[in-house]
């Protein structure tokens, strides 16, 4: 059996068949033949009789005949039918532009979901599409480290959702609004512009026209979650559960759901299982860590939100959760030396002034709290989409600057209801 792989395609010579990111697509035989001749002669010409040879079996046909055979091949790569190139005298030749080897390395650094791995892979992407800048690949890449740099609190999100917009244009200007690039600007209408109804259209219209896609599950609970729909968003949640169970952000997003509905036990139940599912994902120790924190075991707690910042210690915020925790339970001086770690970390990466605030309210500083929510305001922080359900607010809540603050940040059109404090 021999299968052959190039850019986003397989092709397999036991069932004659080509797929494309798993898909099958319709090819007939003789195309088939001739786009395995061209394969076996990748980055060489191959002349009239040479085709006749290896994809005719030798029968003569007329070199009309090859050009719309070659034709038909060219359709069915879609957007990479310039991969194929012809000259007259030397023929045909399928040849993939090194940009399809930084695009697969892309992929390959994207997939450690670490800020180090989005860096690298944005790296990739960015010098792939300026070696091929009609490589939709390319920019699609670029657009999502840059929207997932700002929605994990990587980097800047502000800056990073500038990056995302302009990218995700491109991408689409090259391949269309496909289902995937809905959702994605959905998500940046949600968490960065706070556009929910509009979020909530595209998330849907992503669903009906892909509604396999796990990814669409989730980005609407964490819509439902910023809208106080929390029955919305568990039952989307669980709908994504039965089908996608094995999604790292499925179980991981269920923790945060039961949490925001004020039930820690059951969300400890759902860590335990999502640890168990996938134990080095370090949202879903965080989300179990809080689980824990509430249901008042509290060593536990700090266990899971120490493991987290192992997974993922290129994440400065990540350690502002131990630290809360720390000093919520009467241990202020290593809270204290935690929030000056961070401090001296904010001097050269990011932190995202959401968790700061929750520290320093919890070390009695809530003048300086609220300062850094309105920090975290002008920085565009995605977390803010839990500003209304997140139970680690309820003591800023009560105070009359929240109310304030939460209007300037969600306005009054699309504005959310208040959560009812526990």
């Amino acid at each position: 059996m021999e299968q052959i792989t190039f850019g986003p395609f397989r092709l397999d010579t036991t069932t004659k068949t080509l797929l494309r990111d798993g898909r099958e697509l319709e090819l007939r035989p003789q195309a088939f033949q001739a786009l395995k001749a061209l394969l076996h002669n990748r980055g060489r010409y191959v002349g009239y009789a040479q085709m006749i040879n290896q994809a005719w079996d030798g029968n003569l046909v007329s070199k009309h005949t090859v050009a719309v055979t070659i034709g038909e091949v060219k359709k069915t790569l879609g957007e990479f039918f310039s991969w194929i190139t012809y000259r007259p005298k030397l023929g045909y030749r399928l040849e993939v532009p090194h940009s399809d080897d930084l695009v697969k390395q892309g992929w390959h650094f994207w997939s450690r979901r670490t800020r180090e791995g989005f860096e690298k892979a944005l790296d990739c992407f960015q010098q792939a599409a300026i070696e091929n800048a009609s490589d939709f690949r390319a920019f699609e890449g670029i657009s999502l480290c840059y929207l997932l740099l700002g929605t994990y609190g990587m980097r800047m999100p502000r800056e990073m959702y500038t990056g995302f917009l302009q990218a995700h244009k491109r991408a689409v200007e090259l391949c269309g609004l496909t289902p995937e690039r809905r959702a994605d600007r959905a998500h940046g209408l949600h968490l960065f512009e706070h556009k929910f109804e509009e979020a909530e259209a595209e998330l849907l219209q992503a669903q009906r026209e892909s509604p396999e896609s796990p990814e669409v599950y989730v980005r609407l609970t964490m819509l439902y979650l910023t809208q106080n729909r929390l029955d919305d968003a568990l039952n989307i949640l669980l709908s994504a559960r039965n089908t996608h169970s094995l999604w790292p952000t499925v179980p991981a997003n269920e923790i945060l759901i039961r949490f925001c509905r004020r039930e820690y036990e059951a969300a400890v139940v759902c860590g335990k299982k999502a640890v168990e599912l996938h134990p080095y994902l370090y949202l879903v120790r965080l989300f179990y860590g809080e689980a824990l924190e509430y249901a008042g075991n509290v060593s536990e707690g700090i266990e899971q939100y120490r493991l987290a910042t192992i997974m993922s210690p290129d994440l400065g915020w990540l350690r502002a959760f131990e630290a809360k925790c720390l000093a919520k339970h009467g241990r202020r001086k290593e809270a204290q030396k935690i929030l000056a770690e961070l401090n001296q970390t904010r001097k050269t990466h990011y932190v995202d002034a959401y968790y700061m605030a929750l520290l320093l309210d919890a070390l009695g500083d809530r003048d300086q709290a609220f300062q850094e929510l309105e920090r975290a305001y002008h920085e565009k922080s995605a977390v803010l989409f839990m500003l209304d359900v997140d139970p680690k607010l309820d003591a800023l809540r009560k105070d009359g600057r929240f109310a304030v603050l939460r209007n300037k940040i969600f306005g009054s059109k699309d504005a959310a209801p208040q959560a009812v404090s526990a």
